[in-house]
């Protein structure tokens, strides 16, 4: 799922390429992406898009008129630039907007590279909402606050407000926007905290620690994805990036001290995390794994590292 520095590289790519510019129609291949029927999706047509904002991990496109386009892209859903006037036919898009600017030399329309929203995934769960109005839009909002100008007040008290371990409470919408599976990985790396901690049993030190790599990771990982795309429009948008420490990385060595990445499965998502760097050399419980092999699941590192050699 796309998270915050993507998002954001979204969001600024959109205005950079289509800022100001003219709906000329929307070509729909797939009419379950559009959630809602008034206003409907077509009243974007010769409208100016005016803005795009980042509502946690949702993009709020702004129209003439005080009209939303409220697009949550969820698991697979992405963003692809196609030649102008390109119909949606693949089996994984789901709908094209195809946009005009005035040239500035002649002051005739001239049509940009086509906007394709893809999903390449059987369950659909991207969507687009219409809204008319600022409070029309609100009811879009999770309220979970915004982690790159929050302050060390304002997340202790949703950190610790409920009682859930850090990995489910950072990437709850309603207490931290735009934090997914990815980047809640890579931020308790980076703080040096297990994911199963529970969150109201942190001391002030590890809140701030936890605070600094939420902050740290997210501004550092967005500047890195906008240096690689430049001024072009972000095409590879993923979840897995070979210079994450921990996500994704099953059976590689952290990056920090060496020592095999762990895993915890359950339902279709993965915790990953490093047992010396974040667990004091622990080993969590694997759901699969550990209900398969009982009494012999091995209790810390240093015995999973003896059995493998």
């Amino acid at each position: 799922m796309p998270e915050l520095p993507d998002v954001e590289l979204y969001r600024e790519a959109l205005v950079r390429h289509y800022g100001d510019a003219v709906v000329d129609r929307v070509s729909l291949r797939s009419p379950f992406v559009v959630r809602t029927a008034e206003p409907e999706l077509f009243a974007i047509e010769g409208r100016r898009l005016l803005g795009v904002e980042r509502l946690g991990k949702r993009l709020v496109w702004q129209f003439d008129g005080e009209l939303f386009l409220v697009l949550h892209l969820m698991i697979a859903g992405r963003l692809h630039q196609k030649k102008p006037s390109t119909a949606p036919q693949g089996k994984n898009d789901l709908a094209a907007f195809h946009f005009m600017r005035l040239d500035e030399a002649t002051g005739a329309p001239a049509p940009l590279p086509t906007l394709m929203l893809t999903e390449a995934s059987q369950q659909k769960r991207a969507s687009i909402h219409m809204v008319a109005g600022r409070a029309g839009l609100a009811a879009h909002d999770p309220g979970g606050i915004e982690p790159l100008t929050m302050t060390l007040a304002e997340f202790r008290a949703r950190l610790t407000g409920e009682h859930h371990t850090l990995k489910r409470s950072l990437a709850d919408p309603r207490l931290l926007a735009g934090i997914g599976n990815a980047y809640g990985d890579e931020i308790l790396h980076a703080a040096q905290l297990s994911p199963v901690q529970l969150s109201t049993r942190l001391n002030e030190d590890e809140i701030a620690r936890l605070y600094e790599a939420v902050q740290a990771t997210l501004a550092a990982w967005t500047e890195r994805l906008r240096a690689e795309i430049g001024d072009d429009f972000p095409e590879k948008v993923t979840a897995f990036r070979p210079e994450m420490a921990v996500h994704g990385k099953f059976g590689q060595p952290c990056p920090a001290c060496g020592t095999t990445v762990q895993r915890i499965r359950y339902a279709a998502n993965e915790t990953n995390y490093c047992p010396r760097c974040q667990t004091g050399g622990k080993l969590l419980a694997d759901r699969s794994l550990s209900r398969l092999l009982k009494g012999d699941w091995p209790t810390t590192v240093d015995e999973w590292e003896q059995r493998q050699g």
